[in-house]
């Protein structure tokens, strides 16, 4: 398999290192900054480093864009331009409904894997950096079946765990628990040194000022535009925090014990309940759904599982010879949520069998 990628930093370097000791692809990849290009290559991140985004594309089965948030449209569209009929062109931005909103062919598929460092730079890039790590993908309306099929299939392969979203719903999940975050650490560092005053040191109280500011002032050339590219969903974020920070403004200023506590446990049942989630594993169970042959039917599978929480392990297509129906064979992990795939496949009016 040719892979081309598009902007080697740790993302795209580390796509490149998992794809080739993970499954013998052969990546080519490219940079505008020739240095970044020059040093993925002497570090073995990409196998060839192409001159031009063209010289990536052609040829190639599937196409990366790890390009900076601002960056990453018109770079998709001049991949589309270049690449072939039968190639996956898909990206690695935090923020996903505009790229997907502006764009109809079926060959383009968001991603975003949620997988990082604070650090930046090829030269911090591995090949197990995406083991275990949730990559959502948002296909659209008339995302090829096979293409998606594909995709998810490189994407297993090399650790990650694929999971479609809905983009305008990703894009909202992200303020909530990666952008909002972001602004929060920012705040209270800012907060706490004009607190303290100049050349006070934080008092040696526990861990929590600094498990709650890592984040703060992240790179400055990625997340302005992160915030940016989501600030409708992050505003509307924003209001709510000020509504909620007023509520226990409110109960302080009251002395409302009660209100203090409710609203205390409420936050540690919340977390449980968030960072619980989905940790429970299972035998991987087979399930066949006799899906429509046509454009979008695999995504719109995907898509509700996505959002009833239905993690997809393995995905294989076997189109129909009279063109009207296909096989869409799906591995899902436990039994419980092998249970509610075929209920949620059932209420699309799509038929769903275990072989």
């Amino acid at each position: 398999m040719k892979v081309g990628i598009v902007g080697v930093g740790l993302i795209g370097g580390s796509i490149g290192l998992a794809l080739q000791e993970r499954l013998g692809a052969t990546v080519i990849g490219y940079d505008p900054a020739e240095a970044v290009s020059v040093e993925a290559l002497r570090r073995r991140a990409i196998g060839v480093a192409g001159a031009s985004a063209a010289e990536v594309a052609d040829g190639a089965e599937l196409l990366f864009v790890a390009a900076p948030v601002s960056a990453l449209a018109g770079a998709i569209d001049e991949l589309l331009a270049l690449a072939g009929p039968q190639c996956v062109v898909t990206d690695v931005g935090s923020t996903k409904r505009a790229l997907v909103s502006g764009r109809d062919d079926e060959r383009f598929i968001g991603g975003h894997p949620l997988a990082g460092a604070e650090t930046s730079g090829v030269e911090h890039a591995r090949a197990d950096l995406f083991e275990g790590a949730t990559w959502y993908l948002t296909p659209g309306p008339g995302t090829s079946g096979v293409l998606y099929e594909r995709l998810h299939k490189t994407l297993a392969g090399i650790g990650a765990q694929p999971t479609a979203i809905d983009a305008t719903d990703h894009d909202r999940v992200m303020a909530s628990v990666s952008h909002l975050p972001h602004v929060f650490a920012n705040v209270l560092v800012a907060q706490a040194a004009r607190a303290l005053g100049d050349g006070e040191q934080v008092p040696a109280t526990g861990p929590s000022f600094r498990d709650a500011t890592r984040v703060a002032g992240a790179s400055a050339t990625i997340w302005p535009d992160i915030y940016l590219s989501n600030r409708d969903a992050l505003i509307a974020l924003i209001d709510e925090a000020q509504g909620r920070l007023s509520d226990v403004r409110g109960a302080l200023e009251a002395a409302d014990r009660g209100a203090i506590e409710r609203w205390n446990d409420a936050a540690r049942e919340d977390r449980d309940a968030l960072l619980g989630a989905g940790l429970a594993g299972g035998a991987v169970h087979e399930l066949r759904a006799a899906a429509p042959d046509r454009p979008g039917a695999v995504a719109e599978i995907a898509l509700a599982l996505g959002r009833a929480g239905i993690n997809i392990v393995d995905i294989a297509l076997s189109p129909a010879r009279d063109g009207h129906q296909g096989v869409v064979a799906l591995w899902i992990q436990g039994e419980e949520q092998a249970q509610r795939a075929i209920a949620t496949i059932d209420g699309l009016g799509i038929p769903v069998a275990r072989p």
